[in-house]
């Protein structure tokens, strides 16, 4: 049992993205069409009841940080699981656009909470186990979510309708949670042999370094969640997918539950920052193309590459800035979390009000993709101060 202690606490902390990433908020994505069609539900209201989300998600992620949880992570990793499962489950109990800003809220502020606490106890452990290339597998879990819901959420609209959809799924997050409850523990048993940096290299990095690594993330935030939430809608306007929009949603899950392991491998190669501006490229590839390839190929190829990035560049950048400031593990990630929550819960909004006004989709993925462009510059002035502090820590 010892021996396979790191992979019991993946395989946990795994279910735990399923139930609040990929169920949790990401299956509004493939559910939204069959809403929009049976309400008279605007794409401008889909996009502010998705900021609501976002905007809860902004806040819990703040609070695991600032917050001291005097029950261990544990335990409250516990109640918002919970909580969150209820939560998806009430989507398909009501049809009132209040209560469903109210409960997407809630769902939002309990992803934020688990995302930070299953993020940092996971990687704790891989940090004292030495297997910090192990996390591609525990943010697998969103790709692995994603995929389910694609795959469900057709079949469960087809008989149960959009409301069966969130119940169905609900059902399903409750069966993952007992298996999170079982495998996650709430600290490793030290932390002493974590290798560390010194404390001027740790200031230096949260000086330096650090502010455009979360300025990027931010943009990245923004760039991406436009198209996660609009995706499957708009895909169900291209002839040849209209009457299966949501296979678009199965392409994001497929390409997205290994890319967090293989962008972790290519990190080991190349370096973190590197291999983040390599994946900001194919992620704005991805969500420009449809513009361009306004068909079945565009769509697909751009929700492929979509899958292939987005996790990706999270577990990208918790590992860089958890690298920096080994000590500070739930701290930073609820910080770098905070700003990633600001871009999602604006990005939505700015999106349908784009869609709104110009009748159509490109010019919100426009405005996405050019977000995305400059969370790579960004990235570009932190590799270059990286390089810059490492050169003078050579000389000293």
């Amino acid at each position: 049992m010892r021996r396979n202690y790191p992979i019991n606490i993946v395989i946990g902390g795994l279910f735990a993205l399923v139930i609040v990433m990929g169920i949790g908020r990401f299956a509004y994505t493939p559910i939204l069409p069959f809403m929009l069609e049976a309400k008279n539900f605007s794409e401008k209201a889909a996009g502010y009841v998705a900021s609501a989300n976002y905007f809860g998600y902004l806040l819990g992620a703040l609070l695991a940080g600032t917050v001291k949880w005097r029950k261990g992570r544990k335990f409250h990793l516990t109640i918002n699981l919970l909580l969150n499962v209820i939560t998806t489950l009430a989507m398909g109990l009501t049809e009132h656009h209040v209560v469903w800003f109210m409960l997407r809220f809630i769902s939002g502020f309990s992803s934020g909470l688990v995302f930070v606490f299953a993020s940092s106890i996971v990687m704790d452990y891989l940090a004292y186990y030495k297997r910090l290339t192990w996390s591609g597998l525990f943010y697998g879990g969103v790709g692995i979510g994603i995929l389910l819901s694609g795959l469900f959420v057709p079949i469960l609209n087809h008989y149960y309708s959009w409301q069966g959809s969130w119940i169905g799924l609900g059902l399903l997050a409750g069966v993952f949670t007992i298996f999170t409850l079982m495998l996650v523990k709430d600290s490793p048993p030290s932390k002493n042999s974590e290798i560390t940096l010194t404390e001027e290299n740790v200031a230096n990095h949260h000086v330096i370094v650090l502010p455009w690594l979360i300025a990027s993330y931010g943009c990245e935030g923004i760039g991406y969640i436009i198209s996660g939430t609009f995706l499957v809608t708009l895909v169900q306007n291209i002839p040849g997918l209209n009457h299966i929009p949501s296979l678009s949603w199965v392409f994001v899950g497929i390409a997205a539950a290994p890319s967090c392991i293989l962008w972790s491998l290519a990190a080991k190669r190349w370096g973190h920052l590197p291999t983040l501006q390599l994946a900001f490229a194919l992620q704005t590839v991805g969500v420009i193309l449809p513009v361009f390839l306004f068909n079945i190929y565009g769509a697909l190829m751009g929700a492929f590459l979509f899958g292939a990035t987005f996790m990706g560049i999270t577990t990208l950048f918790v590992a860089e800035v958890r690298n920096i400031t080994p000590s500070e593990s739930s701290k930073v990630i609820s910080y770098l979390t905070f700003f990633y929550g600001i871009g999602q819960m604006i990005g939505p909004a700015i999106g349908g009000m784009f869609i709104t006004k110009s009748g159509g989709y490109g010019s919100a993925l426009v405005f996405a993709s050019s977000v995305l462009l400059v969370g790579m510059v960004f990235l570009s002035v932190a590799q270059f101060k990286e390089k810059k502090l490492r050169k003078l820590q050579i000389i000293k």
